[in-house]
């Protein structure tokens, strides 16, 4: 039996994305990068409460510290819920004018990961040339090395539990492709570079993803109304239908890490003509996926 999707937050967002869990207070992060707007919301509750930022905010992972690390236009940002405040860590990203932040995740060191993209959109893809798109990485002392570069839209961003596989995809239609690293935890270094999915083989695009215990990758299906999970062998083990057009981030969350949630694009952003048929698009939705979640270490920055 297919497990049933619910809509935990009909939140109405725009551009719904970046959703993390933060197990020091059981609560989740996400973004609205449309809006700007940065959410913290209690599924024990069911209270949501806003934040709006400065600028387009791509990402955000819980802070060791307490409070959040936010990519925002000005550079990495830490934000303290209490006061409301933005405290800029490092500028070095997202970098030159025209780009902000998109996916990111932290990896089991505690390092913060995150790629930048145009933020009118990416060009088109032209044979034999690369995206502008970087990835960077914050490291515990601020400092925020450039670690690669060639992207249209950079998603996808994950780490297997054993901290041994990094995960990369863009977004791109033209590229719409999952990459597997080794990952050296110590230096922080990915190598040996090779395609994981190729998603023309699904219906929709790779978008943002999450790590089950079993070390399987969970991606959100941009375009195709589909969550799917892929073995670390590169196959399809499950696809999920999910009641929205256009899923876009996904986390384990709850005590037990065995609540997988989404958050997807709204109005604006939706097929023109598909409102009917999606009419929580742009809220949080929370499915039962069978299995037990791995959730990233919160930022060290």
């Amino acid at each position: 039996m297919a497990p049933t999707v619910d809509c935990v937050l009909d939140a109405r967002a725009t551009l719904g994305e970046g959703i993390v869990w933060d197990a020091a207070d059981r609560r989740l992060w996400w973004v609205d990068i449309a809006a700007p707007a940065l959410h913290r919301f209690d599924p024990a509750t069911g209270r949501n409460e806003t934040w709006t930022m400065p600028s387009a905010v791509g990402c955000v992972a819980p802070r060791e510290r307490g409070g959040a690390v936010v990519g925002l236009e000005e550079g990495w940002c830490a934000f303290n819920p209490d006061s409301g405040a933005v405290e800029v860590l490092n500028r070095n990203a997202p970098g030159e004018a025209g780009m902000r932040f998109n996916d990111g995740c932290v990896d089991p060191a505690g390092r913060f990961w995150a790629g930048t993209m145009p933020k009118a959109g990416p060009a088109n893809a032209a044979a034999g040339e690369l995206g502008n798109g970087l990835l960077f990485r914050l490291e515990a002392d601020r400092s925020s090395p450039q670690m690669l570069d060639g992207f249209y839209t950079q998603n996808g961003l994950a780490f297997s539990p054993d901290s041994a596989v990094m995960y990369l995809s863009d977004s791109h239609p033209a590229v719409r492709t999952i990459w597997a690293f080794d990952f050296d935890l110590e230096s922080g270094t990915p190598s040996n570079r090779r395609v994981f999915f190729d998603t023309r083989q699904v219906a929709g695009r790779p978008d943002g993803a999450a790590m089950d215990a079993d070390g399987c990758y969970w991606m959100a299906g941009i375009e195709g109304w589909q969550v799917i999970r892929i073995t670390p062998g590169g196959k399809v083990d499950r696809i999920i239908e999910v009641p929205v057009e256009k899923p876009t981030c996904l986390a384990f969350g709850g005590p037990r890490l065995d609540t997988l949630y989404v958050t997807c694009m709204g109005a604006g952003l939706i097929t023109k003509g598909s409102e009917a048929k999606q009419p929580q698009a742009g809220g949080v939705f929370a499915l039962d996926p069978g299995v037990t979640g791995y959730a990233p270490p919160p930022c060290a920055a």
